[in-house]
């Protein structure tokens, strides 16, 4: 089979055949009388070979290893071919990431694109004060990727940076809520953390009602963040929430301001007094001494008359702290 014909039935250019021959990597088996090159089956088959190795990123050293050295195993070669691919695929991956989050920002010119670059450089820096510059930023002209903001405001580890960062969130809304709600599925703790403290920084509805959700998550500490930010935000969900609290120790201060909060009427100072009073029967001796004071924020009759019955309980030092805010009750 002549050249042309090769290169027709194989795909593979007669300027590549001639390449390959030139490598030493393709010899045609014969040559007609006129000197032209002819190719046997066994020869089509060895180009065939070839780019299939080809395919799988091999370069055509490597392929005429493989093809001739018999002491040639392809082990290591393909771990080092899978190496290569991750790490472009990561690569590609990463410049994807970035134009995207370029278009996000929609910027106006190559001005606003260079402004957007320099942003997600400055948040990716391994300075803390670059990275907080960088949050702060966001409050002058440049078209803010928000996808990127949240990513950084769930890795940040510095408490400074992170706060910036929080602030900068807080700022902007818009799909900022959605996104940072997807941290509250991290298999990492310190994520969920994050995720739910920024959260509770942001206002509007739709950071609200992520919150509420939040109030069943199974992690303690995103069930506490969501509660202390909607309590202070009136928001009565939390009340189960921060009586918990409470009881189990876990920022029981926060939790019982959060209630006095919430105690705004009567009717619902009541009710919440009386979730406490619930508690009182079950809970030990520290977690008693943690209602009472809980108790003292909360006005109206059933949590003054609770805390008169506090007054002759079996720890003293429950005892006295009831009869130290009945004093002061009076007082005022």
């Amino acid at each position: 089979m002549l050249i042309g014909e090769v290169a027709r039935r194989s795909g593979v250019s007669a300027r590549m055949l001639r390449h390959y021959e030139s490598l030493g990597l393709l010899r045609p088996s014969g040559r007609t009388g006129s000197n032209y090159r002819e190719y046997s089956g066994e020869d089509i088959q060895r180009i065939f070979h070839i780019e299939s190795l080809r395919s799988l990123g091999l370069s055509l050293r490597e392929i005429a290893r493989a093809l001739d050295d018999q002491s040639f195993t392809p082990s290591a070669l393909v771990e080092d071919l899978i190496r290569q691919t991750r790490e472009r695929i990561e690569a590609e991956t990463e410049l994807l990431t970035r134009l995207r989050r370029i278009d996000a920002a929609d910027p106006a010119g190559w001005e606003d694109v260079l402004q957007v670059l320099a942003l997600l450089r400055a948040l990716e820096s391994k300075s803390a004060d670059t990275r907080q510059r960088a949050a702060l930023s966001s409050a002058d002209d440049v078209p803010v990727p928000v996808e990127a903001l949240v990513e950084a405001a769930l890795s940040e580890t510095e408490p400074n940076v992170a706060g910036a960062l929080r602030w900068a969130l807080a700022r902007l809304g818009d799909d900022s809520p959605a996104l940072l709600a997807k941290g509250l599925a991290s298999p990492a703790a310190a994520v969920r953390e994050r995720a739910v403290r920024s959260l509770a920084e942001m206002p509007g509805d739709e950071a609200a009602a992520r919150l509420r959700e939040a109030l069943g998550h199974p992690d303690s500490v995103v069930r506490g963040h969501a509660a202390l930010a909607l309590g202070t935000r009136g928001v009565a969900d939390a009340v189960p929430t921060l009586v918990d609290m409470i009881v189990e120790g876990r920022n029981d201060t926060d939790a019982a301001d959060a209630l006095s909060v919430l105690a705004g009427d009567t009717a619902t100072a009541d009710r919440i007094a009386a979730r406490l009073v619930d508690r009182l029967d079950t809970t030990e001796a520290p977690g008693r001494g943690r209602l009472t004071q809980a108790l003292a924020g909360i006005p109206g009759t059933t949590a003054s008359q609770a805390l008169v019955e506090l007054t002759q309980d079996a720890d003293r030092a429950v005892a006295l702290t009831a009869t130290y805010v009945l004093r002061l009750r009076d007082a005022r």
